[in-house]
Parts: structure tokens; sequence; C-alpha cells
């Protein structure tokens, strides 16, 4: 079987961390994860060798065009080839009703989740469109295409990444990349955590979920690695709710 690259970003906690585990089980594959806290890093990069793939840690932040570059050719460099992209890197920026947000809360929220897909996209078509194959997946959320009151800045942020990503797949797919969102509901990390900020408030987002419970990190990744997948091949410009049927209802 032939060895697969993957690349994730935000992959030092929660859903990126997670994902990076689940391609550890695959045969044969060779992971970089990519974040801003090295030290970290490099220690993922250790248990995923450990569990048996090939593993690489490279510093990126996804808001500089300059560092995505850098973490895509490196990888390309290092594996040859670059089969499967997990854009990741997210904030939940500074929840809160719009009349409080600022420019700065504002910006902070879109250069990582809009601007940091941006650039991750644009690198990684870069090699795959020449290659003639490829699979990316960005990171969304339910708020991605449902109303969030209290959270206007991140789930228009999420908006614009499904928006880009079923736009960028119709730019991509005749050159045989596909281009998916995964679309995690709530799902218990410490990014919820810090959403929520307290007990109360979670058990209110849990007795809104149709399934009466939130989501685990693995159930979100293993929805990564089916829509990577060959399984998924006819897949491309769709969104995948991983929610607890939160956007049926």
């Amino acid at each position: 079987m032939a060895k697969k690259v993957i690349l994730i970003t935000g992959a030092l906690a929660g859903i990126g961390r997670a994902t990076a585990l689940a391609f550890s089980r695959e045969e044969n594959a060779q992971i970089v994860v990519s974040g801003r806290r090295e030290q970290d890093g490099k220690q993922l990069a250790n248990k995923l060798r450990a569990l048996g793939a090939e593993a690489e840690f490279i510093y990126a932040d996804v808001r500089n065009e300059d560092d995505v570059r850098n973490l895509i050719d490196k990888t390309v460099e290092r594996f040859g080839h670059l089969d499967v992209a997990v854009n990741n890197a997210g904030t939940e920026g500074t929840p809160g009703p719009i009349v409080g947000q600022t420019e700065n809360s504002y910006r902070s929220t879109f250069d990582t989740n809009v601007l940091g897909v941006v650039f991750s996209v644009k690198h990684e078509l870069r090699v795959m469109t020449t290659q003639g194959c490829g699979s990316i997946i960005n990171v969304s959320s339910t708020f991605g295409h449902k109303p969030a009151a209290g959270a206007s800045i991140y789930a228009a942020s999420k908006h614009a990444v499904e928006g880009l990503t079923l736009s960028v797949a119709l730019e991509a797919a005749a050159s045989g990349v596909r281009i998916n969102v995964v679309a995690p509901g709530p799902i218990q990390t410490a990014m919820l955590d810090r959403f929520t900020g307290n007990e109360e408030n979670k058990a209110a987002i849990t007795s809104s979920v149709p399934l009466k419970r939130v989501g685990t990190a693995e159930e979100v990744a293993q929805t990564i690695v089916f829509v990577a997948s060959d399984n998924a091949s006819f897949i491309t410009g769709s969104v995948l709710s991983v929610d607890g049927g939160v956007s049926s209802a």
C-alpha cells in the first residue's frame, strides 16, 4: 500500500490532536503536525512515531503566509508529496454580543479562522493540482451554517470558511482534488469549556443536542479520516455535520 502523507494544522490539542492520533492508526501513515507550540508539537510527533507512524512537527502560524508556504514546502521536501490536508487551526475569538465586539476581536478571529484557511488552501492546492490528486478538509462548525446569538463574529468566520470551501471545491474539481468541510457541533474540548464558561452553560448547550450529549474529538477525527479516504472518493464540495443532529433541529 502506498504511503499517504497527511498534514494537520492546529494539531496540538482537541480535534486536531485526535485527528493526528486517528491517522496514526492508518497503515503507512506519514503525518506532519503543525501549530505554534514547539514543545507540544515535538511531543506529539514523538507519540505518533511510538504508535508506528512516520511523523514530523513543523512550526507554522497560519495567519502568516510565509509560515504556511514554508509548512507546505517542508512537508513536500520531507515526504515527497501531499495527499491529505486538514485545516483545523482556529479560535473561538471573544464570545459576546456584537455591541461589545471590537476591531481587534474581529481581526483576531478572522485572521486565524478565515485568512489562515485561505493561505492553507492556496498553498496546498499549489502542490495538489500539480499532482492531480489530493483531499483537503476544512474544519468549520455547526455555527458555519446556523445562527449563534452571542457568537456572531465566530459564526461569521465559519460561514466564510464554508462559503470559501464550496467555491474552491468547484475550482479544484477538474484537477482531481477534493475539498470538503467537516462541521463539528458541541464537542468536549478545551475550546468548548472556554466558550461556555461554566457547567450551567455547557448543560444548556448539551440539552439542545438531539442526541442529548456533546460529542468527542475522536468522533470528529473518525469523520475526517473517512472524508480523506478513498472511500469518500466521490465526495467534494460538501459539508458533513458531526453535531448530534443540531443542524437538523
